[in-house]
């Protein structure tokens, strides 16, 4: 459909902008449960719950354009009412917020992911992929569907390979968010993330957030982290009322407009 070929054609890194998904923000009535509507859509068309790095930047374009003003923002979701909180204006399209991600769901059949039995929590989890290679996995629901692998050392996991082949498991039927993740110590863990509908992706907020949570059941770090990724680092602090809270930057960095028709069709002189 058109909205889908735009989505398609706005994240192409050769002919168009270039992006790890679209967020699409509609302003809400007065007096409701939230202020805007926010729809989080990744490169290959389809539509995820919730990005933490994409809702992050949907609210630093709100106060750089003027369209908000107040330091308290909700966005409706369709992981639900996630709201945000501006800590920092750093100076031209720069700041740092916080944001309430929601609350991490274990069982098998929340996240959704299909094991011969249910399980109230898929944790160190023998995952079987071909040719009887397997993997441990801890899997959990934190706004989309995450499976979080545990490594010693990024350079001799091949996690691009089984990031592919993980999200698109049986097991996990609506796939799912893969995160590597290396502890370093017990206030400090490392990722690498192959998103859905994305593939790798430098950063993820809602990765960081499943990563550290994965982290802390696994006994593997403190409930507040950093978790350091390619694109930047996040702070995860696990609340004991069970909320995760995410803070990190967002900037600003250049607008424009869309002119190209949305045809599906790549224009004269185009390859590919």
């Amino acid at each position: 459909e058109p909205f889908t070929e735009f989505i398609r054609s706005v994240c192409d890194r050769h002919f168009g902008a270039g992006a790890d998904g679209v967020a699409v923000i509609e302003r809400l009535m007065e007096g409701g449960a939230a202020d805007f509507l926010l729809r989080i859509f990744n490169p290959d068309g389809g539509e995820a719950a919730m990005s933490g790095n994409g809702s992050r930047c949907a609210a630093a374009c709100l106060h750089f354009e003027g369209l908000w003003t107040a330091d308290e923002l909700r966005f409706m979701t369709r992981a639900g009412v996630k709201r945000y909180t501006l800590r920092e204006r750093l100076g031209g399209g720069a700041f740092r917020f916080e944001a309430e991600i929601g609350r991490p769901v274990f069982d098998s059949a929340s996240i959704p992911m299909l094991t011969p039995e249910p399980l109230a929590e898929v944790r160190d989890y023998t995952l079987a992929l071909a040719d009887g290679e397997t993997v441990a996995v801890t899997a959990l629901q934190m706004c989309n569907p995450n499976c979080c692998v545990f490594v010693e050392d990024f350079g001799r996991t091949d996690w691009r390979r089984l990031g592919r082949t993980i999200e698109s498991h049986a097991a996990f039927p609506e796939r799912t968010n893969v995160e590597f993740v290396r502890a370093l110590d017990r206030q400090n863990i490392e990722a690498r993330v192959w998103e859905r509908g994305a593939g790798e992706t430098l950063s993820s907020g809602t990765g960081a957030c499943a990563a550290a949570v994965a982290s802390m059941i696994g006994g593997r770090a403190d409930r507040r982290v950093s978790v350091q990724m390619p694109g930047g680092t996040l702070e995860v602090l696990w609340r004991d009322d069970g909320e995760v809270l995410l803070t990190g930057e967002a900037e600003v960095v250049y607008r424009g407009e869309w002119l190209k028709e949305v045809t599906g069709r790549r224009g004269e002189g185009e390859t590919g």
